[in-house]
């Protein structure tokens, strides 16, 4: 029985999917395990490095295994790198080193000393209270303190300026000395032990040492290593075990600095019981580095890997855990379930627009209630259809677009990834008429300009091995545009949105939808009255990435089509 999308418990779900779009530390009481064994090595006694798109759920698994270390009693700091977004280093690494110092600070203060009794502590935040036992509190306290004191000295050293001039004035001044020499004999008593004491007077003179040297906080960094070492090692006596910091968002800081942020906190934690949890987009971020000393983690020698990227290419399981997640919102807003307010087929629908981003699921899935309820109820029923998700989606991409235009920021001397996006969508659209195309994946440059575009979202891979039969000895991989780059052009004669989903579909293994890098790299404009350049797809409602005009088209957005 369909539920009225006017309703109050309607209105709670919207309220808590939209409170949900940031994940919070109270966000861990419906998370969801993206597959069987994540949450395990997420929390297990080894560097990690968990890698998945912008809304996969890398944030909420990160912080559930931070809330199930810390009712374990385990330290933990977790810092959000997207505080540091444009910070340059050494001041990015001083910032993170001050925020992890100050927040297992805090831990020692609060999570490691509150009884287990303290249940306004342990239910409001982790829903569930610590087995072990309270650590010693005269002990965490002096830890604590010491945390304050390395932290406070870092903020001077942070708001200083680096690689200046600097001269230091030492005074003494020399006066009466007193020299006392003094002997005894083995058995003799204290009164007959002979005591010679004498005085020297001198005139009193001043002495000035000047000694000049360059502040630099690299160097002071470098120095001070051994003293945050013993830190941890002193941490790891008093927990008994291990600790834990979560380093979340990796790519909001500057690309070139990565891998020595990760760096050094290797170097601090190794041998000293500290696991490094980081999580990132892959084809955005740099942790490793190859030098002569190499910096950074060697994914399979220092760091595991764990993959949180559900794809489309697996339809099925993406399917049933996007939906296990939206049952737990569902549930919390007393709702019996979702067969009462959104149809079978629009469900698929939202799976396949969501290309398989759990927040891009919960986001759209929350724009169709608001179609739904503007339409109110007509021949397609008062429930969400077909059409009101694909209304959500043109709706969304706005949200895409503004993080895609963040995330893209600073790609000097690369192929600009808007424009290759946007020669994408003119091919799939104008040339293919189709939502697919295909690329070969020895096509090098191709893959890693479609790597980076998956994970902005804007590109969706649903099968890594397709065959054509023109194309003998050749492997292919397929690709689906972003249903919010095309939903208006299923209704346009000529284009055929390919299904792929639900078994095979050969439609996909044609030769006329393989693209090629060259189509993409080539800087050669065209004539917007080419035949084959659809203007319209920069301009139409649901395109809202594009704000240029067609002179600026003409001049910044080159492409050459290649049948």
């Amino acid at each position: 029985m369909a539920i009225n999308l006017n309703s109050e418990e309607i209105s709670d779900l919207e309220t808590l999917i939209q409170e949900s779009y940031r994940s919070l530390k109270t966000g861990v009481k419906r998370f969801v395990e993206p597959a069987a064994g994540t949450l395990r090595q997420a929390t297990n006694r080894t560097h990690s490095i968990v890698f998945g798109r912008r809304g996969s759920g890398k944030s909420s698994l990160l912080r559930k295994a931070a809330a199930d270390l810390t009712i374990d009693r385990r330290p933990i700091a977790y810092i959000d790198l997207e505080t540091f977004k444009g910070h340059s280093y050494p001041d990015v690494l001083l910032s993170v080193l001050i925020q992890t110092f100050e927040e297992f600070e805090d831990w020692l203060r609060t999570a490691a000393i509150n009884p287990a009794n303290k249940t306004s502590f342990w239910n409001n935040l982790f829903g569930s209270v610590p087995k072990r036992s309270a650590f010693n509190k005269k002990n965490a306290e002096v830890l604590a303190n010491k945390l304050k004191d390395k932290k406070d000295e870092l903020n001077n050293l942070l708001y200083s300026a680096d690689h200046i001039d600097t001269e230091k004035i030492r005074k003494s001044r020399n006066g009466t000395t007193t020299h006392m020499s003094a002997g005894a004999k083995v058995g003799n008593s204290l009164a007959e032990m002979k005591s010679q004491v004498s005085k020297e007077k001198s005139e009193s003179t001043d002495e000035e040492l000047k000694e000049n040297f360059q502040q630099n906080k690299v160097e002071f960094l470098h120095r001070h290593i051994l003293e945050y070492q013993k830190i941890f090692k002193d941490m790891a006596v008093l927990a008994e075990g291990d600790s834990y910091l979560f380093l979340d968002d990796l790519y909001y800081i500057k690309r070139s600095d990565q891998a020595k942020v990760i760096d050094y906190f290797h170097r601090i934690g190794k041998s000293n019981n500290l696991w490094l949890k980081v999580g990132t987009v892959r084809h955005r971020s740099t942790w490793y580095l190859h030098g002569d000393p190499p910096f950074g983690l060697k994914l399979g020698d220092d760091t595991q890997e764990i993959n949180l990227d559900l794809t489309l290419e697996n339809y099925t399981v993406t399917k049933a855990f996007l939906l296990k997640i939206l049952r737990t919102f569902i549930k919390e807003a007393n709702i019996s379930d979702e067969n009462s307010i959104i149809v079978d087929e629009a469900i698929d629908r939202l799976v396949l627009a969501s290309g398989g981003v759990a927040r891009d699921f919960l986001g759209i899935f929350d724009r169709s209630i608001s179609v739904s309820k503007e339409r109110g109820t007509d021949y397609r029923g008062p429930k969400i259809g077909q059409e009101d998700v694909n209304i959500a989606a043109g709706r969304y991409s706005s949200t895409k677009m503004d993080e895609f235009k963040e995330d893209i920021i600073g790609n000097e001397g690369q192929i600009s990834l808007e424009l290759a996006f946007r020669k994408i969508k003119n091919l799939c659209i104008s040339v293919f008429k189709t939502n697919l195309f295909l690329l070969d994946i020895t096509d090098e440059k191709g893959l890693e300009i479609i790597q980076e575009l998956m994970d902005l979202r804007l590109i969706h891979k649903v099968n890594s091995h397709v065959t054509v039969s023109s194309r003998q000895g050749k492997v292919f991989e397929a690709y689906m545009l972003d249903v919010s780059a095309y939903a208006e052009m299923r209704k346009r004669k000529g284009f055929e949105e390919i299904k792929f989903w639900g078994g095979r579909n050969d439609k996909m293994r044609r030769a006329s939808l393989i693209l090629s890098s060259e189509s993409l790299i080539d800087q050669t404009p065209i004539n917007p009255n080419d035949k084959n350049y659809n203007k319209e797809i920069f301009h139409d409602e649901t395109d809202e990435i594009a704000t240029f005009t067609e002179d600026t088209l003409y001049k910044q957005l080159p492409l050459k089509l290649k049948k």
